[in-house]
């Protein structure tokens, strides 16, 4: 792929995800705010967009380790994400927050931003919740209701009108979750363990990092590949 400083951020790490830990090693935010071009994250961020533009170029991209996730039908996709991605945040979050607990009421008297750290990933927790079940009983039904009447050339109806509600919706809730990890990251110096650690609290700095990368793939393709194309098709069937 031809990159320059008006690609599109979330465009290119749709079409090769490597490329996304480029912008994660310098704080650019490539899943909530993957519609920017390169040059304006890079200014914002108050770096040279050249300086990316290079290390992307010097990736070495093996074509056959991609997952085309761009390729896949909406349907597959959408089940992919509840399979993947929605049962991965229940999973972890059922292990973390007894570890949280637990390294607060034993080091929060050293670290009191622990318990910060505690409660954004509670709040966090609860609101993904509420968030996937609507995705899973409201928004990805729809989606395949569209890929069905597509192939069956009839009409898709929602009592929510056009798709564009739900996803508008989704995407904000998407925006609130990613501040809640980047405040949880600056808090935890970006889940580095201090000298004193014990290996409860290094293992639950690991499970929060591994949790909010997980959560950047997650939040990746639902805004950057399955709401566009959630948009776009049902335009096209309503034309």
């Amino acid at each position: 792929m031809q990159v320059s400083k008006e690609s599109i951020i979330g465009e290119i790490v749709t079409a090769n995800y490597k490329y996304a830990q480029v912008f994660k090693n310098v704080g650019i935010d490539f899943c909530c705010n993957g519609n920017r071009t390169i040059e304006q994250a890079c200014e914002k961020k108050g770096i040279e967009a050249t300086d990316i533009l290079q290390k992307l170029q010097k990736l070495d991209v093996v074509n056959n380790s991609i997952t085309h996730y761009n390729s896949w039908p909406l349907d597959l996709l959408a089940d992919y994400i509840v399979k993947k991605h929605h049962r991965f945040v229940v999973q972890k979050t059922l292990e973390i927050q007894p570890y949280l607990n637990k390294i607060v009421k034993v080091h929060g008297g050293q670290h009191p931003e622990l318990a910060e750290v505690e409660a954004l990933f509670n709040a966090s927790a609860g609101e993904l919740a509420q968030h996937m079940k609507k995705e899973e009983l409201v928004l990805f039904p729809y989606v395949a209701k569209l890929v069905q009447a597509q192939e069956t050339h009839t009409i898709a109806t929602a009592h929510f009108g056009t798709v564009l509600n739900p996803i508008q919706m989704m995407m904000s809730e998407h925006d609130a979750e990613g501040e809640r990890f980047r405040k949880i990251a600056a808090l935890t110096d970006n889940y580095t363990p201090p000298a004193d650690a014990c290996n409860t609290y290094i293992v639950t700095f690991g499970l929060l990092r591994e949790f909010e990368e997980d959560l950047h793939m997650h939040i990746h393709l639902e805004n950057n590949i399955l709401f566009p194309k959630a948009i776009e098709l049902e335009k096209q069937m309503n034309s």
